[in-house]
């Protein structure tokens, strides 16, 4: 097995970290739904750059390393009062699936983060791999699912009040939690 460490991430690599972050979403849509011009974020991408700037700078971030090359990262928002903490973003790269890698990471998330009472996270409907990962692998619960009928109360990245029309592209998401403490 390779050596799989977390590094916190630098300026220097926070363009390829966002770039590689839409590589790997663009990665799972398109192997689930195929090629597609719609694009539900406005920049034409699975995730925006805003988005994902917007959770590094309100997180921790961490590049994810296998024997010191960049195969992925991870986003956390750590409560260091609740210790409800949430993975925000986890992407490993597209030719590193399947090694072990993003439950190594992950491993190393929990080491490094000994207090925390419970974790939490989400994702699409559409990401079985995902969901095997987070359900099987490390242990999560499916505790709710989002969608139009259903949906997430509050924005996760702006904390106003949601609402999901039927013309928005909204599909679903699983929140997960899971129990440590």
């Amino acid at each position: 097995m390779s050596n799989v460490t977390l590094t916190l991430l630098t300026d220097e690599d926070r363009e390829r970290f966002i770039l590689e972050n839409q590589r790997a979403f663009r990665y799972g849509a398109t192997e689930e739904f195929g090629n597609r011009d719609d694009r539900p974020e406005e920049d034409g991408e699975i995730i925006s750059r805003k988005t994902i700037e917007r959770s590094i700078d309100s997180g921790v971030a961490y590049c994810i390393r296998e024997d010191g090359r960049f195969a992925g990262g991870v986003v956390l928002q750590i409560d260091g009062k609740t210790q409800h903490n949430c993975l925000v973003l986890l992407f490993i790269l597209p030719e590193a699936h399947s090694k072990g890698i993003g439950y190594a990471a992950w491993r190393e998330v929990e080491r490094l983060y000994p207090d925390t009472v419970v974790w939490g996270t989400c994702t699409p409907y559409f990401e079985k791999r995902n969901i095997h990962f987070y359900i099987n692998k490390c242990g999560f619960h499916a505790v709710e699912f989002f969608h139009r009928f259903h949906p997430d109360p509050h924005d996760p990245e702006t904390g106003e009040r949601n609402a999901h029309d039927e013309e928005d592209g909204f599909d679903g998401m699983f929140r997960f939690e899971k129990q440590m403490k």
